[in-house]
């Protein structure tokens, strides 16, 4: 028989051990190395089994252990040491209590997933694991966010592989009580309850739980309680499980509720609400519209509540495909909001805001990132390439820019080096190196010798083969009951082998199967007698994804094959616990997407904070990063007249690099059996990419790029009982109104000799009719650069005009200045006008220009 509910009975903590009690619900044990180590201690087996769980360890912790450590003198001693740094920890300035000028006093940061610890199962993949790198290092650096997310009852899903290689998933329920969560309660105990009204008179309700990621709280809400109906208990049932309108109501509690949330607890803790609202790509687009409603009630417009909205909202797109965009049925979300849900809010500005009114959208849906643009005023992809990729994506949101000037920047991801350096690998620059901080040491130095790093590098090699070998038994074991594991597990790959690493999700253009394309040649490669390679692959595939499950299934099936199961394996059910092995102990990082599809890709991040080095498609981070010393770029070939042509080209390249280079520059060795060439890279890849690779120079871009300017805009919004959102909102009904009437009637220049010399001016004059607008509203600008045979101009600049005095009546203004002529080649130029005003953080925020002809 089966249970129906499953839960953790504790044993009662010795008083004098209620220090391991405080360590295990802070979630800062997840990247907090000597905290790992004395959870472990209590019981190595339970942490192992468990990934690394404080919360598990001390519930299978009996009566009698927890007695016997309890009598240890020494043991009492480490517990309270630990918890005296924690208090430190918790209460001492940091970088952010250290920077001058103004800050937000707090930070709302909302995303569907949040990956802190395998223990906490609330993650899918790269999105998640982003968010909770983003918690962790914004907690180290004393940045002030409260993180916004959901509770899934069943996280993601567990990942079996079939016999026949097939993607099985299971959904195991989780326990709150047994995960370190706490309920927010009111003062009078009961359970603190945000609500939101839907269609045919009913309502949904969801608890917050709370978790303490160090320094930062992060709130997740949870719909399965009973004051729910059936039906609407399971909103929060799974991660990106649910069709349209389950994926709908997810994401409206998820925004709606998280301002709610983030309300009801600055009045039960008496603390600052947020001043700026950082939306972790479109899923959480709603909370800008509950705001909007908030300052309807407090007696705005809509479009004055807008600017103030706006001003305060940072949104980071992470898709570079329209495909990977949330977009509901518009009817849906007409339902949907034409209720109480958002008081004061018309469904037809609702409805506006997701609308795909540009050339090529579809009239019958709304769209989560495109609303999520119109709500923020502050908006970046996460590397420089996908910046450049959103900016196109998304160009038809402001018609007539140029894709340089749509207003979207970047800010590329990091990862958080304490949660993905492996132990031994900090351990080794504490001792040599004087800091236990990977990303600040100097891994250039001598005081570390290479025979030094070369054995680490190994350790940690040979940790992954023994990890891989214990998960393979165990999911044999979990298939095959009765059955003993071959004995073939035991010989499964070579701590001694050049091990290669690929994991991520499983959609197609990650191209899981492109190391297959030859199957024959990549036999060769991994069965070399001299220069043998190994392949660890992971990754799950969306449960609707059947393409995906059948790529994993053709690696599986060659995996299967008893010539080469020693040199590659698939390990099932990719997590947390499984990547903290896996990234440490390889010795290259595979990563090859269809370019420009990798919006960035931090798993090879991880990898070179370990020493690891990448051999990976120009997509993502790793276009602006390779060097030629820190790895390998795997030639694109672009220009290939199918997608079949473009696989076995890039295949071939693969294949070519591995052969003459990876493989050679491993295993070339010294006398003293060192690969001297191998070591000065990861020398190389250690100094260089750690400290622009960490979650910290990630976060503190965040702070002084975006959060700093969006608070000081919703300060300059909301001062004066919101005397500049009225005005900004006046200005821009205005201008609006106006633009027709604004055209450049006429150009003409000179200042220049017949053959124009470099460090010559060139005077332009243009003729601009303004219609009712004034010059103190407009920008006249020459747009210059490299012109291309197409005349397109290119690594523009721009010079703004100045208005040479009042017209006569009907005529036209007359702006004048003067452009240097800086460099040699082809120029070109125009001249555009935009809307200007203190308050724009951008010349294209409106979508209004006018050029010359």
């Amino acid at each position: 028989m089966r249970a129906i509910r499953r839960f953790t009975v504790r044993s009662v903590l010795p008083e004098s051990l209620s220090a391991l009690s405080e360590l295990a619900v802070n979630l800062r044990w997840a990247w907090h190395e000597p905290t790992r180590q004395i959870f472990a201690h209590i019981s190595p087996e339970v942490w192992t089994a468990t990934e690394g769980d404080p919360v598990a360890v001390l519930g299978a912790a009996g009566t009698e252990r927890l007695e016997g450590l309890a009598a240890d003198p020494g043991f009492v001693a480490w517990a309270n040491s630990l918890r005296d740094d924690l208090h430190a920890y918790l209460g001492g300035e940091r970088w952010y209590q250290q920077l001058e000028g103004q800050k937000p006093a707090s930070i709302g940061y909302f995303s569907p997933e949040f990956g802190i610890a395998a223990a906490l199962p609330q993650y899918s993949g790269g999105l998640g694991i982003l968010a909770g790198d983003h918690l962790k290092a914004a907690s180290d650096l004393g940045v002030p966010i409260i993180g916004v997310g959901l509770f899934y009852r069943s996280g993601y899903f567990n990942q079996a592989i079939s016999r026949e290689g097939w993607q099985l998933e299971s959904y195991p329920l989780l326990d709150p009580d047994g995960l370190p969560l706490s309920v927010l309660r009111q003062a009078d105990g009961s359970p603190a309850q945000i609500v939101l009204a839907l269609p045919d008179d009913r309502a949904l309700y969801a608890r917050i739980w709370q978790a303490q990621v160090g320094r930062v709280r992060l709130l997740l809400l949870d719909t399965d309680i009973p004051d729910n109906d059936d039906d609407l208990r399971s909103v929060t049932d799974r991660l990106y499980g649910g069709g349209g309108e389950h994926r709908l109501l997810q994401e409206m509690l998820l925004g709606i509720g998280g301002v709610r949330a983030l309300t009801i607890l600055a009045e039960l803790t008496d603390t600052e609400p947020p001043e700026v609202f950082h939306t972790n790509e479109g899923h959480a687009g709603f909370q800008g519209l509950e705001r909007v409603s908030d300052l309807i009630g407090n007696g705005l417009t809509f479009d004055e509540a807008l600017q103030v909205v706006r001003a305060s909202t940072v949104f980071t797109t992470h898709t570079p495909v329209p495909a990977g965009i949330d977009r509901f049925e518009r009817s849906l979300v007409e339902r949907y909001f034409s209720t109480d849900m958002l008081p004061g809010l018309e469904v037809e500005r609702v409805l506006a805001l997701g609308a795909e009114d540009y050339e090529g959208g579809s009239p019958d849906v709304f769209n989560m990132a495109v609303m999520g643009l119109r709500l923020a005023q502050r908006a970046n992809g996460v590397s420089v390439l996908h910046g450049d990729v959103s900016r196109g994506m998304f160009n038809g949101l402001w018609p007539g820019f140029d894709k340089a000037d749509v207003p979207i920047t970047s800010v590329t991801n990091g990862v958080h080096a304490p949660t993905w350096v492996d132990p031994a690998l900090q351990e080794l620059a504490r001792e040599r190196l004087g800091t236990q901080d990977t990303t600040a040491a100097d891994w250039m130095s001598p005081a570390v010798g290479d025979g030094e790093l070369w054995a680490v590098r190994g350790r940690m090699r040979r940790q992954l083969v023994l990890d891989a070998r214990r998960r393979v038994t165990e999911a044999w074991r979990a298939q095959n009951p009765a059955s003993i594991a071959p004995a073939w597990f035991n010989g499964l790959l070579d701590p001694d082998v050049l091990t290669i690493g690929f994991a991520r999700r499983v959609p197609t253009y990650k191209r899981l199967t492109l190391m297959l394309h030859d199957p024959a040649r990549l036999k060769s490669i991994l069965l070399n007698p001299e220069r043998p390679i190994q392949l660890v692959v992971a990754g799950k595939s969306h449960p609707a994804d059947d393409e995906g499950k059948r790529l994993i299934q053709k690696l599986v099936q060659f995996a299967s094959d008893p010539e080469v199961r020693h040199r590659i394996v698939f390990l099932p059910n990719y997590d947390i616990g499984m990547a903290q092995t896996l990234y440490p102990g390889t010795d290259v990082w595979l990563n090859n997407p269809l370019r420009p599809l990798e919006a960035c890709g931090t798993s090879g991040m991880k990898a070179a904070l370990n020493g690891g080095l990448n051999l990976s498609i120009l997509d993502g981070w790793w276009n602006e990063y390779y060097d030629g010393d820190n790895g390998w770029a795997i030639p694109t070939a672009d220009g290939a007249p199918d997608a079949e042509e473009r696989d076995r080209l890039e295949s071939e390249a693969l294949y070519d690099l591995l052969e003459h280079q990876v493989a050679p520059r491993f295993y070339d060795r010294d006398a003293d059996g060192i690969p001297a060439n191998w070591m000065s890279s990861i020398r190389h890849t250690l100094a260089t990419l750690s400290p622009e690779l960490s979650a910290e120079r990630m976060v503190r871009q965040y702070v002084e790029r975006l959060y700093v300017p969006a608070t000081l805009a919703e300060e300059q919004m909301t001062s004066d009982d919101y005397e500049h959102a009225r005005e900004l909102s006046a200005w821009k009904d205005r201008i609006r109104a106006g633009w027709p009437g604004v055209a450049v009637v006429h150009v003409e220049s000179g200042g220049l000799d017949e053959t124009p010399q470099v460090g010559e001016e060139l005077h332009v004059r243009a003729q601009v009719q303004l219609g009712d607008l004034a010059p103190d509203d407009v920008s006249v600008e020459v747009v210059y650069g490299h012109a291309t045979s197409a005349d397109e101009l290119t690594e523009t600049s721009t010079v703004r005009l100045s208005s040479a005095g009042e017209p006569a009546d009907g005529a036209a203004r007359i702006f004048t200045g003067t452009v240097p002529l800086a460099s040699s080649g082809t120029f070109g130029y125009t001249v555009r006008v935009v809307p200007r005003h203190t308050y724009l953080a951008s010349e294209a925020e409106l979508g209004l220009i006018a050029v010359a002809h």
